[in-house]
């Protein structure tokens, strides 16, 4: 049977709309708990419950016991994805328009500035215990303390406050604001460390200190997991399910996705696979190493799976699942970037280190890097990927495979680069005859605050510490969760490294790069960005560029740190998708 399906609102509201800003709301009788959890680097059908063969029933379980978003929103990387989530403002707004480096403009200082608020920071004075576990990256480094989780609202915190890194020996890894390592670590030593894990352990652990403690209070955690980020560390034990599931090659398992997503209902019948982008596996060199490196991405993944089983499993335990507000969403669309897929062998053969002490840090975060007991750390497509001494990322072929049915990837804007699942469930507040529904409404990340904050019945502050802060420009889903129509008061807009695009209704316009060619998408028709009609409709797309122009501006997304004729970050990445795009349209009517 298919799931039911809750109709999309297509808006035409445009450029000045007022940005939303709830008002103080009354609190509920018995407020809920919200967990928010983000995983990393991962493609809009690498789950089950949207069309993958990777096992993910924990997850499945949430969609069909919620609801499942077809169409929502992340801003395409990691830094930009996660100052929206935590606060509700579009990325610029809150300072992490690029990556956590500064850049000496307003909207690319490097960090979250003052006058964001997290959710942390709103939800906790007005009567939630705060909790985050995971990947942060949110801060110039561990230098910039004020802007660490628990200087931004949260009462605990157990993770990294790097992006990436090894899974078994993470650089800083912290619990509250002391750095440390796997083995020093006061509260927590397994005897095999293992940071998927690790974040599960300590997501429970918070959980079981909170029933202990006061169990009436509502609480409200971000467990953000780095699966499936490079590099591609897996237990042995979850490379081997996957053994010989992806030898048929890139272009079979997402014909096979493709057709899986349709059937479920993640993508609509008359949606199209666009060309693959993908190395001709027939001739492929290298192709059980290729192999290898799908088998771990999908261990990851599944990995992370069992660790939700179990967070669900705690809060079954505590009676507090039918009152907490679970969601589950992806930062960025699937990566194709090459870290660790050229070989360094040259530089590390019969090298090694002095071993890492209890107390010594793990410094590096990419190679040159030892392992913790003196190994040097190996690359390149003759190393098979899984152990700590490895560091390879999955790469562009599986990367296309993870996108299915969409175009491009991480960094850029067009629908394989921003495209998320989101699964929400909460049988106290969604309408019971929707679970297990399918909601085609377009949402983005900004909406994730604005929601929590409505159900929460918590209003929006007008400043954090003596800062004004700027209204929030999401909208509550709310109206979705009981099969009402959403009224967005503006359009979705993006940008990241000159990437732009701007949704309004069923309108797309999008383009790659600061200076590249704008592309116009009737996303009704066209999810899958196939057929352009900017010189079709010059209207429509002329009105969206010019909004796009006035947002960009106040949003701080503009100026750009690289100037309008500068080299954008990733030029090269830019330069052959540019090329891609020439010879699609060359091929394809307009």
């Amino acid at each position: 049977m298919k799931p039911k399906i809750i109709p999309g609102l297509a808006t035409g509201l445009l450029a000045t709309a007022a940005p939303l800003i709830l008002p103080a709301a009354s609190a509920p009788a018995q407020r809920p708990n919200i967990i928010v959890i983000l995983s990393d680097d991962m493609g809009y059908t690498d789950l089950g419950c949207y069309g993958g063969e990777i096992k993910t029933p924990a997850i499945d379980r949430l969609a069909s016991q919620g609801l499942r978003f077809t169409q929502f929103y992340n801003n395409a990387r990691c830094c930009p994805s996660r100052a929206s989530l935590i606060t509700g403002l579009y990325p610029h707004t809150a300072g992490m328009g690029h990556m956590n480096v500064p850049e000496n403009k307003p909207g690319y200082t490097g960090s979250i500035r003052d006058h964001s608020a997290t959710m942390a920071e709103v939800l906790r004075p007005a009567g939630y215990a705060t909790y985050a576990v995971g990947k942060w990256h949110l801060a110039q480094g561990v230098d910039e303390r004020q802007n660490w989780p628990l200087q931004r609202g949260f009462e605990k915190f157990y993770g990294t406050i790097s992006g990436y890194g090894s899974y078994y020996d993470p650089a800083t890894l912290c619990r509250g604001n002391t750095l440390i390592t796997p083995l020093n670590d006061p509260d927590y030593r397994p005897q095999n460390f293992y940071y998927t894990d690790a974040i599960t352990d300590n997501a429970v652990r918070f959980l079981r200190q909170h029933q202990n403690a006061d169990p009436r209070k509502p609480f409200f955690m971000y467990v953000a997991y780095t699966a499936a980020h490079w590099p591609m560390h897996a237990l042995p034990e979850d490379i081997a399910k996957y053994k010989g599931v992806y030898d048929k090659g890139y272009n079979a398992i997402r014909e096979a996705r493709f057709k899986r997503a349709i059937e479920l209902g993640a993508l609509p019948p008359h949606a199209k696979l666009t060309p693959p982008d993908n190395s001709d596996w027939k001739t492929l060199e290298n192709k059980e190493w290729e192999i290898r490196c799908m088998e771990v991405y999908a261990a990851m993944i599944d990995r992370m799976d069992q660790g939700i089983a179990r967070i669900l499993a705690q809060l079954e335990a505590s009676g507090q699942l039918e009152n907490t507000i679970v969601m589950f969403l992806q930062d960025n669309g699937a990566c194709a970037e090459t870290t660790g897929r050229i070989s360094n062998a040259g530089k590390t053969a019969g090298k090694t280190y002095p071993p890492l002490g209890p107390d010594d840090l793990q410094t590096n975060t990419r190679p040159p890097m030892q392992t913790r007991d003196g190994r040097p750390v190996r690359t390149g497509p003759r190393v098979m990927p899984g152990p700590e001494d490895t560091f390879i990322s999955v790469g562009h072929n599986w990367a296309n495979v993870s996108n299915t049915p969409f175009r491009e990837y991480k960094h850029w804007v067009h629908e394989g680069g921003i495209s998320t699942p989101l699964i929400v469930r909460w049988p106290a507040g969604i309408r019971a005859d929707l679970n297990g529904a399918f909601v085609h409404t377009p949402g983005h990340l900004i909406d994730i605050a604005a929601t929590c904050y409505d159900f929460a019945g918590v209003g929006y502050p007008a400043e954090r510490n003596g800062v004004k802060l700027p209204p929030l420009p999401g909208a509550s889903l709310r109206p979705l969760f009981s099969g009402q129509s959403l009224q967005r008061p503006a359009p979705l807009l993006w940008e990241h490294e000159g990437n732009r695009a701007v949704r309004d209704g069923k309108w797309k316009l999008v383009a790659i790069d600061h200076d590249g060619p704008w592309e116009l998408y009737d996303m009704d028709a066209d999810r899958s960005e196939l057929n352009n009609l900017v010189s079709q409709k010059p209207d429509i797309a002329s009105r969206l560029a010019t909004a796009w122009e006035s947002w960009a501006l106040e949003a701080k997304a503009k100026p750009w740190p690289w100037g309008e004729e500068g080299l954008t970050p990733n030029k090269a990445g830019q330069k052959k998708m540019k090329e891609k795009q020439a010879k699609r349209n060359a091929t394809q009517p307009n």
